[in-house]
Parts: C-alpha cells; structure tokens; sequence
C-alpha cells in the first residue's frame, strides 16, 4: 500500500526542481487524473497519517464536478500537474457517501465507545484505548469508515486536556488511543463532528468553484471613489484588472471600470455570497442538530495513578527541525507540555527579555499571528507600538523595545483574506513575496500562521500558497541558514459558524497538508490545532492560556 505521506513529500520536492511545460503537459495531467481516479487503489488516508483525529474511508471519490473543476481550475489559480497529483492523492480518501436518506447516515447517539483495554487503575504513562462501534439513525451498524471525529480526555479541576489518536478500520468501527500524561480522575470525551456522508458533501462542495466568498474592490482615482467587483475568478465578460505575481505565479482579479486604472485600487473587503453547492436535502446532514455530538460512553472516567514503572520526564530540548509525534503535548494547569521536548523547570516566559533581545520577529498570517504580537505587548513591558495611520486590525503592526533592541512586526497574509471591512491592499503581499525581501540572519526570527481564512476557496488554492511558502523558506535558508523559521498550524474554531464554508473538517485537511508539505525542511512546528483540541477551543481565536502556551513553545525553540 501507498504510504500517503512519502508520496504527498514527494511531490512537494518535485515542484521545486520541475520546469514549466505549457499547456500540453496540462492537457496530459488532466487525462492522467482522469484515468487515475477511475482505475487507481485504495489508500486508507487515517493510517497512513499517524491516525490523527480524521478518519476518513478509502474510496475513491472525485466525482466528475471535481474533475472539471481541476481541469478548468489549472487556469484559474495557475495550478500545475504536482498540484494536480496531490489533489489526486487527497481525493482518493474522502469517502463517497453523499446520496444516502440521512437515517442511513452515522447516528451519535445510536453509536457506542467502550474502553477497549479497561481496568480499575491506569498508571501515568499508559495508553488507554476506547472502542467506538458506529450506528446509523435507524439502528444498524455501519458498515464503512470516513467519519470526521475529535477525541480528547481531560480533567476539569486539573486544568487538563490531551488529543486522541484515531484509527479506522473502515467497517464502522474506530480505536481510539490516549496517553495517560497526568494522575488524576480522567474523562473522555469523543465527539462526532459530521457523518461520512457529511464529510463527501463538505469536500464536493469546496472544490466546485469560487462561489462561497465574494469581493468589493475599492478604486479612488482624482477624488472619485467608485467599487467593483473582484475575486480569484469572475465570471464576467467585462474587462479585468490583473494583479498578478509572476515568480510565483499568484493571480487576483478585479473587473475594470471605465477611465479608472487598475493601479488606482486602494482596497478590498469581503462578503459571503448567498450561495450554496448543497440540495436542501443535503443540508440536513450539516445542520447544527448533527455536529459535534457526544457519542455515549460505557464508562464515564477512569483513575491514574503515578506509578515507579513508567517515568514521564523528558530531558531533550525542544529543537528547531525536529518531527512531531501526535498528540505532540498535553495541558495540565493550563499550560502547554510538549511530550517530546523539556521547556525546562521554568516558563520560558520569565526569560523572554533575555531570549529575544536583539532580535527581529517577524509575523506573518492571519489574525491567530496577530494575537501573538498582542499578547507579546503585556508581557514585555518597554514594546511600544509604531503609529502606522492605518485603520482597522488587519493593518501591519509594528513594536519596538529599544532598551533590549527589538523589533517586532504582525503583516496579514496575501489573498485571500476574509474580512467585512475594508483593508488596504498597497503593502499587501504574499508571504512567499515577504520572506524574498528578508536578508535574514542568527538574530531574524520568522513565524508563519496561515489556513483559517483559506477554508472558503478550492483546495489547490491552499496547496499552491504552501508550496510557494516552502520555496520561498528554502531560498531564506540558502542565503541565510541560522535564519530561524517557526510554522504555526491553525486552530480549531466554532462548530456552529457557516458549516459549508467553515467547517474544522476543511481546516484539519489543510493542517494535514501544512504538516507534510513543510516536512523536512528545518522549521519549528507549533502544533495549534493539537493544542486547541486538546483545550477544547471553539473559537477561530484561541483564549489567552493556549496563546501563552503556543508563545512558551515557540521561545523554548529561538533560546
């Protein structure tokens, strides 16, 4: 059997070394996918990616919408054939169950978890492992996998909290493994976020078009003030305005307006198109009644005993390059621990003055980023913030502590970006653009946060913006090695929040990808959506104690 993360690291090298091939090598790769999805294997996506909380069945599932889409969405976004082959991996997993009455589909509340390995006293250090058989709403076992899961235990009063790791034996029936990281009385919470059949209509939907989000560009040109329409794609026939990197190959449009010149855009703003990909059928199964529902345990808690057998100490430290096991850490007194690394016998907060004088931070992403350099200001009392004379909180945010010599900065990402008031777009730029103009050095420091605001937009989009980020990280890294680069993952967010378009399904694929894609290269990884599951946050923005844990982490790696 394919092994889904060699094959997805394998591609993402190719891009780096491949050439442009013109439109016959796209012609060629769009009959190839074709010809794949209708006569390739199995692949079991939940195994061969360390059975994370995902579990999604192996079928092939690339319905003919999604191929035309991949096919007329080369144009769109500039995709070229390493996109193509990994969306062909990808689409190989998702289960193809979208047509069935919604009785047939996974029950929560029919469906059982059983502790597997149980006995009266587990020790610190022990892997519990609970047993969940899935039914439907009329009372039969299912028969096949696919369903999108988030498992965690967790002790109240001890401010405790760790992810599961989820396997799927594709017949309805999960394990579910946890380690036992604190003593304690310990619950177990399995949640099933949406059915298989949820799971098929959530990915057919994204990856059909550009229709989710929509966007008003704002032109001032001698004193007049007109908006337009823009976006990745319109299906206009009016003439465009294209504003394109051409390195990397990055393309937004806006439709052009009589005597107004496409250099007179000033900004841009967001709106939610009134549309869906779904029957009204379907939208049951993405309905608030049917996400993010208890699945019934046999045995509520269980007792961990700190035992001589198992020591739970690490002595290494956390280390830039090195590889994440999942779960990766557990909260206990709400404070992050890395199961992999020592922070040390102290907060690394109590050094910060120390650990990052002299330094250059430099924050890029979403508003996730832009709460560390928030929370940066309480902790390190001579920051002081530059007056930039920009409105709103996606404006660039630049700090200074010149007693200790540092700087540090917050920029939002390039598109897309999602926000219903208007932001400027004439120092907006990608990323991958960003990290070209660094000279670096031992004393930069660059953290990378990106996906929440991607989850609208087709797949390929997401997968193009990484690959153009790790090029531009391995360009740094040529000219600059002791530069460090930390890549924070994003978070889980709301259940309830624009299921279609924001669903966590989309982002815990992008968390996947982000994982693999910059696998291999000499990074930090700040694993946030292992963080904010294991917290349980439901907010796009996580509250200040996983913030601080995440800022713990990313100064144990510079210090």
């Amino acid at each position: 059997m394919t092994d889904f993360t060699s094959l997805l690291f394998q591609e993402t090298n190719k891009m780096f070394k491949s050439t442009r091939k013109g439109f016959m090598i796209i012609l060629c790769c769009t009959v190839i996918v074709m010809v794949v999805f209708r006569y390739s294997v199995h692949l079991n996506f939940s195994q061969l990616l360390d059975f994370h909380f995902l579990s999604v069945k192996n079928h092939l599932a690339l319905v003919s919408g999604n191929i035309a889409y991949i096919a007329t969405s080369m144009k769109n976004i500039a995709i070229d054939p390493q996109i193509t082959r990994i969306m062909t991996v990808i689409n190989t997993t998702i289960p193809q169950k979208d047509t069935m009455h919604f009785k047939e589909t996974t029950s929560a509340l029919n469906s059982i978890a059983i502790i597997f390995n149980y006995k009266p006293n587990y020790c610190v250090g022990d892997t519990l492992i609970v047993q969940v058989e899935m039914f439907n709403h009329l009372g039969k076992r299912k028969t096949y996998g696919g369903d999108f899961l988030l498992a965690r235990i967790f002790s109240p009063k001890l401010g405790a909290g760790a992810s599961g790791r989820i396997e799927d034996f594709n017949n309805g029936t999960y394990n579910i493994y946890f380690t036992l990281f604190w003593e304690g009385r310990v619950q177990i919470s399995i949640l099933l976020m949406h059915p298989s059949e949820g799971v098929a209509l959530l990915w057919k939907g994204r990856n059909l078009g550009y229709n989710y989000i929509g966007y008003t560009g704002l032109f001032i040109h001698k004193n007049q003030e007109v908006h337009t329409e823009c976006g990745f794609y319109l299906n206009s026939q009016q003439d465009e305005c294209e504003y394109t990197n051409r390195k990397y190959r990055e393309v937004f449009h806006c439709i052009k307006l009589p005597a107004i010149p496409c250099e007179a855009l000033i900004s841009l703003k967001s709106w939610h198109r009134d549309y869906t990909y779904l029957s009204n059928a379907n939208k049951t199964l993405l309905s608030l009644s049917n996400i993010g529902i208890e699945i019934p345990k046999r045995v509520g808690s269980i007792n961990v005993l700190k035992c001589a057998k198992t020591p739970m100490t690490v002595t290494s430290k956390c280390r830039i390059g090195t590889s994440l096991p999942f779960p990766s850490g557990y909260f206990l007194n709400n404070q992050w621990f890395p199961s992999h690394c020592n922070l040390s016998s102290f907060e690394p907060l109590l050094n910060i003055n120390k650990c990052l004088a002299g330094k250059m931070i430099y924050l890029m992403g979403d508003s996730t980023m832009r709460q560390w350099i928030e929370f940066f200001s309480k902790v390190l009392t001579n920051l002081k913030f530059f007056d930039t004379h920009r409105p709103g909180w996606h404006m660039t945010h630049m700090a200074y502590d010149l007693q200790n010599n540092i700087y540090i900065q917050w920029k939002k990402h390039g598109h897309p970006f999602v926000a219903p008031n208007f932001y400027g777009v004439r120092d907006h730029s990608y990323i991958s653009s960003e990290l070209d103009q660094l000279a670096g050095g031992s004393y930069t420091i660059v953290v990378i946060g990106v996906g929440q605001h991607f989850r609208p937009f087709p797949l390929p989009l997401f997968i193009k913006r990484l690959l153009n980020i790790r090029r531009a990280i391995e360009n740094l890294f040529l000219r600059s090695p002791d530069t460090k680069v930390i890549i924070k993952s994003e978070n889980t967010r709301e259940f309830e929040q624009d299921v279609e378009r924001f669903s966590n399904f989309h982002g815990y694929i992008q968390y996947l990808l982000l994982k693999d894609i910059f696998s291999g290269l000499n990074v930090g990884i700040i694993d946030a959506w292992d963080m904010t599951t294991a917290f349980d946050s439901r907010n796009p923005h996580p509250p200040e104690p996983v913030v601080k844990s995440q800022i713990n982490l990313f100064l144990s790696y510079i210090c």
